[in-house]
């Protein structure tokens, strides 16, 4: 038996990521304009991070900027191909510390500054609409704290699980 495609329709965050991409997507178009070619929006915190700590281990910097190792290390790899950070030896033989190069430490006050005016300019958005987006996170995770999402999807899983006939999909709510 063939299933229904879950996919087929943009789900309820769809906007939201597309959102969110189309927000980075205009930020690189920036460094663009800006002469800045190989930067990338994600590359900015790190790059800034480290430039006020100094050499940082993937481990110590994914934790300082509250990140997975994973997607730090795949970060890392990516600024290195673009020339923006090396590396040197750790405290121990099995690590590495994540170094600036003078090509980011040149970068470091534009990206401090596009930082300080995108803040600026998410705070113009928060007060323009009339649900701020920092509000609405606030109480997401007010309501997961009450009922994690792990909880919320396995009572749905179950459910699914336990009906063997596909359901039509639903039509996701777009703002």
């Amino acid at each position: 038996m063939t299933s229904l495609d879950p996919t087929a329709l943009p789900g309820r965050w769809h906007a939201l990521h597309a959102l969110l991409a189309d927000m980075d997507s205009q930020i690189e178009s920036l460094y663009t304009e800006r002469g800045i070619e190989g930067v990338r929006p994600r590359f900015a915190y790190p790059l800034i991070r480290l430039a006020h700590t100094g050499p940082l281990t993937i481990r110590e910097l994914a934790d300082s900027l509250d990140r997975s190792h994973s997607a730090m290390s795949q970060t890392i790899s990516a600024m290195r191909r673009e020339g923006l950070v090396d590396s040197e030896p750790g405290p121990d033989a099995r690590t590495r510390r994540i170094t600036l190069t003078d090509r980011s430490r040149a970068l470091v006050p534009f990206l401090e500054a596009e930082w300080r005016a995108t803040e600026a300019a998410v705070a113009e958005l928060d007060d323009e609409v009339p649900h701020p987006l920092s509000a609405v996170v606030t109480e997401l995770q007010r309501a997961l704290a009450r009922r994690p999402m792990r909880d919320r999807i396995l009572s749905h899983l179950d459910e699914l699980l336990s009906d063997p006939a596909p359901s039509a999909p639903s039509t996701p709510t777009e703002p």
